[in-house]
């Protein structure tokens, strides 16, 4: 059986709630609902249930101390100059880093292929396509975005399950992190 896991940090509801309160103002975005936001730390894709335990295992090595993360501003990914997601962004701290990179070791360590994308710290907040309208007003308006900062208390191991109406992220396993300073 088959797994499609990725590592991430859920926001408090607070935040989420704020993020929540922005999406509108662009026509057939689809957005991404409360239980969908997330921080990718690491994507990990298709494994199988041996792989997915061995990693879920080796993942407790990650843990270090708590960390505040702050978003700031809004921006888009592209692909071939069509934009495919619209982010709020998050800003680059060396604790949060220093996690990511230690998650990236644990994965490889695990047998995963490593990450070449560089990373970029981002909460997903729409899927645009051919259909989505125009964004400007939306990334103009929401151009000087602050959010937080508050604690990452921990990071979670989750699993998407891909449906009809969108995908669905269900936590495996949560590893706290220890409170810092």
């Amino acid at each position: 059986m088959s797994h499609r896991l990725f590592i991430g940090i859920c926001p408090p509801s607070a935040i989420r709630d704020a993020l929540i309160d922005l999406m509108e103002g662009v026509d057939d975005a689809r957005w991404q609902d409360e239980n969908q936001l997330h921080l990718t730390l690491r994507f990990i894709g298709e494994v199988d249930t041996h792989r997915a335990d061995d990693l879920a295992e080796r993942l407790r090595m990650a843990i270090g101390a708590d960390f505040a993360l702050t978003i700031r501003g809004v921006g888009v990914f592209e692909k071939k100059g069509r934009v495919h997601t619209l982010w709020a962004g998050i800003e680059k701290t060396p604790e949060l880093l220093r996690l990511q990179r230690r998650i990236e070791r644990i994965c490889i360590g695990a047998g995963l292929e490593p990450e070449h994308r560089k990373y970029h710290p981002h909460i997903t907040l729409a899927r645009c396509n051919l259909a989505t309208g125009p964004l400007e007003p939306f990334l103009a308006r929401n151009a000087g975005l602050r959010l937080g900062p508050w604690k990452a208390g921990a990071y979670i191991l989750y699993e998407a399950f891909l449906r009809p109406e969108g995908s669905v992220y269900e936590p495996v396993v949560r590893y706290p992190l220890e409170p810092g300073p």
